[in-house]
C-alpha cells in the first residue's frame, strides 16, 4: 500500500524546504515541529547522512474538526513532510491521510482526511 505521496523537486534541498515552507500556509498549514534529521544523527550516532528533514505540519480546522470526533486520534497528528537528498535527487513526500484514517476504523475521519491529503498533495505539486 503507497502511504506517502512523493516528487522530485526541480530546487536544491535548501530551496525546497524553503519553497515547502512557503506554500504550507496557502492551504492552511502551519509548521508545529522541525526536526534536521542529519544534525541529529551527527550529534547523537556521530553518523553522516545526506540532508533530511522532517516537517510536522498541522491545519488547525482539520485538526479540531478530528478531535471532536476521535478524542486519541491526536496520535497521528500532525501529517508529516519529509524533504530529502537522494544521491543528487531532492525529494518531497507527505503521508496519505486517507491510510493513516483507513487503519483508525472511523468512517467519520475518512472525509476530513481526503480534504487534508488534497490540500498536502496540493503543495506538493507546488515545486
Amino acid at each position: 500500500m503507497e502511504y506517502s505521496y512523493h516528487k522530485k523537486s526541480p530546487m536544491p534541498f535548501g530551496e525546497t524546504l524553503d519553497k515547502i515552507k512557503q506554500e504550507l500556509p496557502k492551504e492552511g498549514f502551519g509548521v508545529l515541529s522541525e526536526i534536521d534529521v542529519t544534525k541529529t544523527m551527527a550529534n547523537k550516532l556521530h553518523v553522516q547522512i545526506r540532508p533530511y528533514t522532517i516537517l510536522g505540519v498541522c491545519n488547525p480546522p482539520f485538526a479540531y474538526q478530528a478531535l471532536s470526533i476521535e478524542k486519541e486520534i491526536g496520535l497521528m497528528l500532525p501529517c508529516n513532510i519529509i524533504v530529502y537528498q537522494d544521491d543528487e535527487v531532492v525529494i518531497v513526500a507527505a503521508i496519505k491521510p486517507t491510510v493513516m484514517m483507513t487503519q483508525i476504523g472511523n468512517s467519520k475521519l475518512i472525509s476530513i482526511a481526503e480534504q487534508v491529503q488534497e490540500k498536502l498533495t496540493k503543495i506538493i505539486k507546488s515545486l
